[in-house]
């Protein structure tokens, strides 16, 4: 296969695994329409919404499901995918290869939403394709319209670290060194902490205060950098919400919507 056969079957693949929800306003007109149809939709001047999982399962978790319903029940179009190696989707996850699906779906949203704003929203893991994802196409003369970061880390070599379970190992001789051995041989940082230096657009971050598992100082952190990097202080905010929702839950918070849709008015104003 030549170069442009193996470019029509990734997108393929990833057109394949890549799930439209319309808001739900627009919910009765989309019943048995066709591809061609959703894609026109997304010039219909509802904001939309390109979401990048986290680590476990697959776009279709149930807490993803949750977090696309509030999302469309607020009258966002939503675009989740399952990146490479993950749900349906062929081939094996590298971070170059993540940030690449996430570029593509964010470029292909683009080009087909006319003058409606697109925002990228990645939680956990997906958190680090967002920001690499923007810093790329920041460095193209393109930066993104808006990012929201949920539950994010600082970047994924101080995350492994820390993360719950492995904590127990640390004090044992060569622990860390063979875990950051098996990162660097793997190219994996996904360093949000960075990439937040080189960004412009609106930036939202939201965590739980009982996140276990990338705990809230982590997020707290981000914004500290990204806050002092900005020139522009106000496209940055943190937004942080009580105990109850922890890592996967913030869907069930009866005040994200509203803090999402107050930020974005504000920064699409």
């Amino acid at each position: 296969m030549d170069a442009r056969g193996c470019v029509a079957a990734w997108w393929d693949m990833v057109a394949r695994n890549l799930r439209h929800t319309v808001p739900s306003c627009r919910g009765e007109d989309a019943k048995g329409k066709d591809r061609c149809w959703y894609e026109a939709a997304l010039h219909d001047g509802n904001p939309i919404i390109v979401y990048l999982h986290g680590s476990a399962e697959h776009r279709a978790a149930s807490h993803r499901l949750k977090l696309v319903q509030v999302l469309s029940d607020g009258g966002f179009h939503v675009l989740s995918v399952d990146y490479r190696g993950f749900g349906d989707s062929t081939g094996r996850p590298t971070e170059e290869g993540l940030t690449a699906d996430a570029i593509c779906v964010y470029e292909w949203t683009k080009a087909r939403s006319g003058t409606t704003p697109v925002c990228l929203w990645g939680h956990s893991l997906g958190t680090g394709v967002a920001t690499n994802a923007a810093r790329v196409l920041e460095e193209k003369g393109f930066p993104v319209d808006a990012i929201i970061l949920e539950a994010p880390f600082t970047n994924m070599w101080v995350a492994t670290i820390n993360y719950p379970l492995l904590k127990i190992y640390r004090k044992l001789p060569g622990f860390l060194r063979t875990l950051m051995d098996a990162l660097r041989k793997d190219k994996i940082v996904f360093p949000n902490d960075e990439n937040v230096k080189f960004l412009s657009s609106p930036l939202l971050i939201i965590h739980s205060e009982d996140d276990k598992t990338v705990p809230l100082e982590f997020g707290k952190k981000l914004y500290e950098i990204a806050h002092n990097a900005y020139r522009n202080k106000e496209r940055v905010e943190m937004a942080i919400f009580p105990p109850g929702f922890h890592h996967n839950l913030l869907c069930k918070s009866p005040m994200l919507l509203k803090t999402v849709r107050d930020f974005l008015s504000k920064q699409w104003a």
